[in-house]
């Protein structure tokens, strides 16, 4: 269809279609795609040294988080580097940096800017750099979803517990509810706390994780677990289900450690006797379920530190850390693979690439503050509030 037939149609684009044509932004959603300024071509030899001319330029000012997850480029120039809430705690112990340069994604830079003071100013070098696992549960989904708690007769019973992985607005709604914030690292005494609060938990946003806490970790059976589907009336479940369950987990999911399945489990075991599968827990059941260790991101980092030499490991995690790793330890012997055969990156994670990196520092050095990620004052309260749940915990 040509665009003067669309034109006679008076067929107008979404805004859903223009955020994923990289047009226009939308402030409440991870997907955030403009870039003011033009940023430094990619094949640019200068890239490394411009960015250590800027950062050196900035001195103190300036503290920059690593994700594990980001490429090497780029995790050269971190000054820390860490899973999502460590580099955030990092942050606010630093507030003598006027700019947090958080190379990561758009959830794990709100939640340095909720942890850091009012001075610090939190940037992230792509605003298209987003989750979308915390895409998966909108502030609207969710208010929907207790709504139908509400009528199925439950809410009162229910409290809600967010991964780290999630938005400020879904960090918010879990302090305004009674609920808190957990980590892949202490998603079990999380949910030991809730249920010391209430008979049911709503899990926010990651289901593999939930169902493998509650499962794997506490005891619970599989039918204890019921998925409610935001884009399903009722969430596509019974208020007879609802009642039943004590795990109400949302159909949300990691889209890099989802991909895992039992054939590259099986896979790897046939191609390499004698591995040892080491999975992260936003894997699937099955895959937790089949693997020898299970664990967060630091876990697997300690594991591989820990192993003996000559061992051989399938991770079931991102490829960037995965690589990163599997160069570390080749000089002591351990033989480190990639569960998958199929290669899978964090896309919206490496979105944070050398150009947008060089661009954030040389604007900041010129006196320019560029994509300042700012969450507003309530949202910030009720989400510092449920972090701070979390932190209490024993």
């Amino acid at each position: 269809m040509t665009t003067a037939q669309t034109q006679e149609l008076d067929v107008q684009p979404t805004p859903l279609a223009l955020l994923l044509l990289g047009r226009e932004a939308d402030p409440k959603s991870e997907r955030g795609v403009e870039c003011p300024g033009d940023l430094p071509s990619p094949s640019d030899p200068d890239l490394v040294e411009r960015a250590r001319a800027a950062k050196a330029k900035l001195g103190d000012k300036v503290f920059v988080l690593g994700h594990h997850y980001q490429r090497d480029e780029v995790i050269q120039f971190a000054d820390v580097t860490g899973d999502s809430f460590k580099l955030a705690r990092d942050a606010a112990a630093r507030p003598e940096a006027e700019y947090i340069v958080f190379c990561g994604v758009h959830f794990m830079a709100e939640s340095a800017d909720i942890l850091t003071s009012d001075d610090q100013k939190v940037v992230l070098p792509d605003l298209a750099a987003g989750c979308s696992m915390a895409d998966m549960a909108t502030a609207e989904q969710v208010a929907e979803c207790w709504d139908v708690l509400t009528e199925a007769g439950i809410a009162e019973q229910v409290v809600p517990v967010s991964y780290m992985n999630s938005s400020a607005d879904i960090k918010a709604f879990t302090g305004k509810h009674g609920g808190l914030i957990c980590t892949s690292s202490n998603a079990k005494r999380a949910l030991e706390w809730a249920f010391e609060q209430g008979e049911k938990v709503l899990f926010l946003p990651d289901q593999h994780l939930g169902r493998n806490t509650a499962v794997r970790d506490m005891g619970m059976s599989l039918d204890d677990c019921v998925v409610y589907n935001p884009h399903k009336p009722n969430g596509g479940l019974t208020a007879e289900e609802l009642r039943a369950a004590k795990m109400i987990l949302w159909r949300g999911h990691c889209s890099v450690h989802g991909r895992f399945n039992m054939d590259s489990v099986n896979d790897v075991r046939e191609r390499i006797p004698g591995v040892n599968v080491l999975v992260h827990p936003e894997c699937k059941h099955e895959v937790v379920a089949a693997a020898d260790y299970v664990g967060s991101t630091e876990y697997i980092i300690k594991t591989l530190e820990a192993a003996p030499a000559g061992s051989k490991w399938a991770i079931g995690t991102e490829l960037n850390l995965v690589r990163r790793l599997a160069n570390r330890f080749a000089p002591e012997g351990k033989e480190i693979v990639f569960l998958d055969k199929t290669v899978c990156f964090c896309s919206t994670m490496n979105r944070i690439d050398l150009p947008h990196l060089v661009w954030a520092l040389e604007s900041l050095a010129e006196g320019k503050l560029v994509n300042r990620i700012e969450v507003d004052k309530e949202t910030e309260a009720f989400a510092k509030l449920a972090l701070e749940r979390m932190l209490a915990l024993p």
